[in-house]
């Protein structure tokens, strides 16, 4: 009876470990540079695939009277699936913080080492993208403004043309004082404008 009852506890550091370890490999995954498909094979393969195996688990833990670790496992399966898409959802934020956090140091140097832009144009470097055939590919800048005048579009999170960008650009992102990504929408780069 008693070994029973040891086997039938809920585990209360099962789910919080679960859960870490989803949130650790796609904070991973989005340090990458082919961070896109990575992506789609861990929600679209890795993630159903452990999901599988954690409800079949559960299922037998169920079935053989151990309900407790049955719930246990349901919810460390339900903390992962949505710290997974928590993180997913958001890597648009995610993404450049981690980057900027860890590397802002070469960034800013590669930039500061290029010759002063011409025509007014903000120095800048193009600092991440993604895409693929048929879609498009878009593709994010780092931008040294000196003046901070980047500064109110990242604010208000709004769209469009900006001082020393020459073409309409999709997000302003401040990283910190004077250092900014720019998202440019698709098919759009720094030299080719998709004017319509």
């Amino acid at each position: 009876m008693t070994d029973e009852f040891v086997e039938d506890r809920f585990n209360w550091r099962l789910p919080f470990y679960v859960a870490g370890g989803g949130l650790i490999m796609v904070l991973l995954i989005e340090l990458c540079p082919a961070f896109i498909i990575l992506e789609m094979f861990y929600f679209f393969i890795l993630v159903p695939l452990l999901v599988l195996i954690m409800l079949g688990i559960a299922i037998a833990s169920a079935v053989g009277k151990r309900t407790k670790r049955s719930i246990s496992i349901l919810l460390a399966m339900t903390l992962y699936c949505g710290s997974s898409w928590l993180l997913w959802r958001s890597f648009m934020d995610v993404r450049p913080a981690e980057r900027w956090l860890l590397h802002s140091r070469t960034y800013k140097a590669e930039v500061l080492a290029q010759p002063s832009p011409k025509n007014g144009e903000l120095q800048h470097m193009e600092w991440d993208g993604w895409g693929f055939p048929g879609a498009g590919n878009t593709v994010v800048y780092l931008v040294y403004d000196p003046n901070d005048s980047l500064l109110p579009a990242a604010r208000s999170h709004s769209s469009g043309n900006f001082k020393g960008i020459p073409c309409e650009v999709s997000r302003v992102r401040r990283l910190e004082s004077h250092w900014y990504s720019v998202l440019f929408y698709t098919d759009t780069d720094w030299d080719n404008c998709n004017c319509n």
